[in-house]
């Protein structure tokens, strides 16, 4: 279903990255440390246009795991899935591994 919304002008759909709640031998880990601010991009807008009507392409692709506010974004839940929409401009920068 995330494949058939297009976000409109310069937003992104994001999925947040759900760290793991235990290590692989069981231990659980405290709240703050499963507490990460990333997501995996689903799907991006065409992007924004200037005051002489050029295109401004957004400035993150399909696939790209970003890094996200603390706080903002629209929530919007797809086949019981919940996903966010941020604007271009509110992603605060890509992680690489």
């Amino acid at each position: 279903m995330a494949r058939r919304l297009i976000p409109a002008l310069n937003r992104v759909l994001v999925e947040k990255i759900v760290p793991p709640a235990k290590t692989n031998t069981g231990i659980l880990l405290p709240e703050k440390t499963t507490k990460l601010n990333s997501g995996r991009v689903v799907a991006v807008g065409p992007g924004s246009r200037d005051r002489d009507g050029n295109l401004i392409p957004v400035a993150v692709k399909e696939g790209d795991t970003v890094l996200l506010p603390e706080y903002g974004g629209n929530e919007v839940k797809l086949d019981n899935k919940e996903y966010h929409l941020y604007r271009d401009d509110d992603i605060l920068g890509t992680l690489h591994d």
